[in-house]
């Protein structure tokens, strides 16, 4: 795989799987939301302005060449279901989360000129692409998606969907690093136990530091992607706070990045 593109300027970083897709996740320049959603935030569930945010989907839609009808966006509840969709789908989500894909934090089809899309403040984005089946996806996993295998679990919705696991290509986007993401016994007790060395460092007073990004990449490679088809983003959205949104170190009053990707028309 080619190395990450990015493109500060134009108000994304993209990422290269393939000529024929275009995937990629939004920053927080260049759009119409007021603070502390400034300025491009593409969530509706924030208490953001409608009409912003709207507008910010609509002028990445233009940029994409693909309109908001043809958008496809899941409810997001911290789970790992998987839904295969199609044309059929199309704008669910797109201009009202009531709309969206119940129940679902991951989405692959194989279907041109579709954009699936979640959204993300800390959360870590993962991008999926099958260049034999052209079948793509995206999730959102946060640390209850990450520790349950939301990675997994999408491997296994693209396996039953024809492809194969060694030929998947994977972008571990932009999240939280370990650094800034500290977490209690709870989150650790969840964790399998031969990944708790790699991905799991003593803090202080009972607490730990959390690498998402590690522990998605350990479990991908056990689910049987080979390492060289996974890339990860080193960027850290709490750290980089006029690029990205960060839900905890904006202690929750922030926007949302969005994470799409789409086979080319």
């Amino acid at each position: 795989m080619e190395p990450f593109k990015t493109h500060t300027k134009r108000k994304q970083t993209c990422f290269n799987f393939h000529p024929v897709v275009n995937a990629g996740l939004t920053t927080r320049q260049g759009g119409h939301s007021e603070a502390p959603f400034d300025t491009l935030n593409m969530g509706l569930h924030v208490s953001d302005e409608k009409e912003a945010v709207i507008q910010n989907r609509q002028e990445l839609a233009q940029e994409l060449d693909i309109p908001l009808e043809k958008w496809i966006i899941g409810e997001q509840v911290h789970g790992t279901e998987v839904k295969a969709v199609d044309f059929k789908s199309a704008g669910a989500g797109s201009y009202s989360m009531s709309t969206a894909i119940g129940g679902v934090d991951g989405l692959i089809t194989n279907e041109k000129d579709l954009v699936l899309g979640a959204f993300f403040a800390d959360c870590v984005p993962l991008y999926f692409f099958d260049p034999t089946t052209n079948w793509i996806g995206i999730a959102h996993a946060g640390w209850k998606g990450t520790v349950h295998g939301m990675g997994a679990k999408m491997i296994e919705a693209l396996r039953e969907n024809g492809c194969q696991v060694k030929d998947l290509q994977v972008v571990i986007g932009p999240s939280i690093g370990k650094n800034h993401y500290e977490v209690d016994q709870k989150v650790v007790d969840h964790i399998p136990s031969q990944y708790k060395n790699e991905c799991v460092v003593d803090h202080q007073n009972g607490k730990y530091q959390l690498d998402l990004k590690t522990l998605h990449r350990r479990i991908m490679i056990d689910t049987g992607i080979p390492a060289q088809n996974i890339q990860v983003s080193g960027a850290c959205t709490y750290e980089e706070n006029e690029l990205y949104y960060s839900h905890r170190r904006d202690r929750g009053k922030t926007g949302r990045m969005l994470g799409y990707i789409a086979l080319r028309p």
